[in-house]
C-alpha cells in the first residue's frame, strides 16, 4: 500500500531520500501539466516545476496540514505559471522594435487562464491514479486490464493473465472497485 501525503511530508521533514522521490514522482504529472495546459512550452513548464518543488524544500516545515499537500502544490505551480506568462508577457513587450514574424516567437499559444474545470479533471485524473497505485497488485492488475487499455481483452484472456476462474470475474471487479471508490473517498480534500 503507498504512503500516505502526511506520512511522506513527515518522512521529507525527516531528511529521507526515498520519500523525496516519492513525493516528486506523485504529484510530478500534476505539477508539470499545469504550465503545459496554460501554454507554457516545455522549458517553461520545467523551470515551473522546478521553482515549485524548490519552494516546497524551503517551506516544507512550514506547512500546517501535510495531508493537503496536493492542494499546496496545485496552487504553488499555478502561482508559478502566472509569474511564468508575466515574466514573458513583460518580456515580449520590450520586443516592440522587432519585426512582426520575430515579435509572434514569444507570444503564448493561449493566453486564457487555466480553467478551475480543467484543473479538477487534472486533479480527479491524479486521484485516480494515486487511488489506483494504492491497490493491491490484483486489484490494480484487474482495474487495468478493464479499465486502462483502449481495448479491453475478453474475460478469457483476463481470467488466464490473472489465473482466476472466468466467473470469479465480475465479484472481484466488484471488490476491487469497492476498494478504488473508498481510496477516492480518503483522497477528497
Amino acid at each position: 500500500m503507498e504512503p500516505s501525503d502526511h506520512a511522506l511530508v513527515s518522512a521529507c521533514r525527516r531528511g529521507d531520500e526515498p520519500a523525496w522521490e516519492k513525493l516528486v514522482s506523485r504529484y510530478q504529472r500534476l505539477i508539470y501539466s499545469i504550465p503545459r495546459r496554460a501554454g507554457l512550452d516545455e522549458s517553461a513548464a520545467s523551470d515551473v516545476f522546478q521553482n515549485v518543488f524548490a519552494s516546497l524544500v524551503s517551506k516544507l516545515d512550514k506547512i500546517e496540514q501535510p495531508d493537503r499537500i496536493q492542494a499546496w502544490l496545485v496552487t504553488a505551480a499555478k502561482r508559478e505559471t502566472w509569474r511564468a506568462i508575466l515574466s514573458q508577457k513583460t518580456y515580449g513587450e520590450s520586443l516592440d522594435s522587432c519585426e512582426d514574424d520575430e515579435r509572434d516567437r514569444f507570444d503564448l499559444p493561449d493566453k486564457a487562464p487555466l480553467a478551475d474545470e480543467e484543473m479538477l479533471r487534472l486533479e480527479m485524473q491524479h486521484n485516480v491514479r494515486t487511488a489506483v497505485g494504492s491497490l493491491d497488485d490484483r486489484c490494480r492488475e484487474l482495474v487495468t486490464l478493464l479499465f486502462y487499455r483502449p481495448d479491453t481483452p475478453p474475460y478469457s484472456e483476463i481470467a488466464r493473465t490473472l489465473r482466476i476462474p472466468e466467473g470469479s470475474i465480475g465479484p472481484t471487479r466488484a471488490r476491487c472497485m469497492k476498494k478504488l471508490m473508498s481510496l477516492l473517498q480518503d483522497l477528497r480534500p
